[in-house]
């Protein structure tokens, strides 16, 4: 069989799926592969949901063959080599492939045993964990049982995989503590290593009041680093004014830790990689800063954009118009923003729609509606829309859009 292909892309993920059917849509005389080695594709943005009742694990999973064209080859193992000087690819069979453009977009990899004792107790002795398919439907088991106690909810330093997860689980618990009756018995607190609630100001005004409105105690530069399951102890890391850090302990009823997390250990060891470990992409055009035939996008690359479902859907027509320029012999036309859209689940029947670009620039796509307002209407669109969006369109490689503009928020920036 031919090892050689138009196009191979890394990884089949939200980004990896997405863009296999974008470009054998728009040019399907290109010979695609794409290497992914699981069969389970995942609708991570309800994995909140999961967590907090109001989704089936069930809906949030499909087979991997039912999301691909018939027309790409699906190479069902793990990369292993890069060989970008030669545009070839090793897998884990011992299997080379070649290219004449390669799409790199493994998502990122959750680090559970950077916090000491976490894989040990995870999926029990009330510690949850929502980034976890195994151990998703624990945190609502876990919550349903929580009437009195401490209730921690933790996030580790930037970057991770959708930031207002971690506290979009801690309202949906609260919630429901507060719909039994039970809020005022529940000792509800975040801590993150993190300065703020949140990297883009404008939001963090609002969420801030939604932390007031359920009593919510907060603790900033609070770094969780172990964790002791059967003795119901967490030990955080501390950081104070001066830049010393001190160890502090604390005991739960209930714990949801959010796991370090960072790009996959094959992506870190290729030449690929910046610094950071991250795939080293220009951050506009989201090309190779030295392999012009590479591309990536999704949670792999190394810009300063959220990691979310939403940055992939805007990044996707940008690789593929893109690489298209390049075969037709154009200049690299199309343009990412650096969009990315964050829909905050602020209780069980309410959400903040956060959108923003590059540099924390607030950009809605609802020139009318006050973004950093709690709607109903935005539920709605997280419980019901976006899961229909991503499945339908986003995965299908269907271009549906709205334009989303900084102009639209300039009414609302006042503090």
């Amino acid at each position: 069989m031919d090892n050689h292909f138009n196009v191979v892309i890394v990884g089949a993920g939200a980004a990896g799926t997405a863009v296999a059917n974008d470009i054998t849509k728009q040019q399907p005389s290109l010979t695609v592969a794409i290497i992914e080695p699981s069969e389970l594709h995942y609708y991570q943005p309800a994995f909140t949901l999961i967590g907090g009742g109001v989704f089936k694990f069930k809906d949030a999973v499909k087979n991997q063959s039912s999301l691909l064209p018939a027309s790409v080859r699906w190479i069902k193992d793990y990369v292993t080599t890069f060989s970008p000087e030669k545009n070839s690819v090793s897998v884990k069979s011992n299997t080379n492939y070649t290219y004449d453009y390669m799409i790199v977009c493994p998502g990122l990899q959750v680090d559970y045993e950077k916090i000491k004792g976490l894989k040990e107790t995870l999926g029990q002795n009330n510690v949850c964990c929502n980034y976890s398919p195994e151990h998703v439907d624990y945190t609502w088991q876990t919550i349903q049982k929580i009437t009195s106690g401490n209730a921690l909810f933790t996030q580790p330093p930037m970057p991770i995989k959708c930031a207002g997860a971690p506290q979009k689980a801690m309202y949906l618990a609260a919630d429901h503590f507060r719909k039994n009756g039970n809020l005022d018995k529940i000792n509800v607190e975040f801590f993150n290593a993190g300065p703020g609630m949140f990297g883009v100001p404008f939001f963090a005004k609002a969420l801030e009041k939604v932390v007031a409105g359920y009593g919510i105690k907060t603790h900033f530069t609070t770094n969780l680093v172990e964790i002791d399951g059967p003795a119901k102890k967490a030990t955080f890391e501390v950081k104070n004014s001066s830049g010393n850090t001190e160890l502090v302990e604390k005991y739960f009823d209930m714990i949801h830790v959010t796991p370090p997390q960072s790009a996959p250990d094959f992506i870190k060891e290729c030449p690929l990689s910046n610094e950071a470990g991250w795939l080293d992409v220009n951050p506009e055009t989201l090309q190779h800063t030295q392999y012009k035939n590479v591309f990536g996008l999704g949670d792999v690359i190394g810009t300063t954009n959220a990691k979310t479902a939403a940055a992939v859907r805007k990044q996707v027509p940008v690789v593929v118009d893109n690489i298209l320029n390049l075969v037709g012999k154009h200049q690299l036309s199309a343009k990412y923003t650096g969009y990315g859209s964050c829909p905050l689940t602020t209780s069980l029947s309410t959400v903040i729609l956060a959108e923003f670009s590059y540099g924390g620039e607030v950009t809605p796509s609802f020139p009318l509606l006050n973004p950093r307002k709690n709607r109903y209407v935005w539920w709605l669109v997280k419980r019901y829309g976006l899961p229909w969006l991503y499945w339908r369109i986003m995965l299908k490689g269907r271009r549906v859009d709205l334009p989303s503009k900084a102009k639209y928020a300039d009414k609302f920036l006042t503090p």
